[in-house]
């Protein structure tokens, strides 16, 4: 899928602030410093629409991406960040929960993992969140360059072992340096586009 005009919408706490226009959103989750940032740039192409930091946490707001008034990619807050304060740590969790609770517009969730790392203790919350939100639910498992290319697969199936032994779930490697998972990755997202369009 080529996006032409990706462009920055709006950093959004509460539901009034959320888009208005009705296109589907491609929702990304996971800890901080997992690559979501990453990921939006990469698959549409640009160095530097998403903001990313050496810094993890850094990203306090839902942050909506337009791709091309087809739908937005919504990177969430990342979780699991020590130095945030308990207190900053419980305002973040409070409007993803508002978010995922109440926006309508959601068409897949992409939950992404480290692949060189076991779910953590945050990641099993998430993915049961998930499961329970009974929304659609695609798992990236990112940083794939940081391995050996022969590592990928099997450390894939790994992680889905670990957190999705049904294998009712898609897992999929991805790179953002390497950027040779991107095609596959949109194989899957583009269903969910055209579903939430009809």
């Amino acid at each position: 899928m080529l996006i032409k005009n990706p462009e920055f919408k709006i950093s959004a706490v509460s539901p009034s602030q959320y888009p208005q226009d009705g296109l589907p959103e491609i929702v990304l989750v996971g800890k901080s410093n997992v690559g979501k940032s990453s990921f939006i740039n990469t698959m549409v192409n640009r160095k530097k629409l998403a903001r990313t930091s050496s810094e993890p946490g850094k990203t306090r707001q839902i942050n909506f991406y337009n791709m091309d008034d087809q739908f937005y990619f919504v990177d969430l807050p990342g979780y699991g960040y020590s130095k945030m304060s308990k207190q900053e740590q419980a305002k973040v969790g409070t409007f993803i929960e508002e978010y995922l609770n109440k926006s309508k517009q959601i068409a897949l969730i992409i939950f992404l993992l480290d692949i060189r790392h076991d779910p953590s203790e945050n990641d099993r919350l998430m993915y049961r969140y998930i499961i329970d939100s009974e929304r659609p639910c695609l798992v990236i498992t990112s940083k794939a360059d940081k391995i050996a290319v022969t590592k990928v697969e099997n450390q894939v199936n790994h992680l889905q072992n670990a957190l999705n032994p049904l294998k009712d779930l898609t897992f999929l490697p991805f790179s953002s340096e390497r950027r040779i998972y991107t095609e596959q990755v949109w194989k899957e997202i583009e269903p969910f586009i055209t579903k939430k369009e009809e």
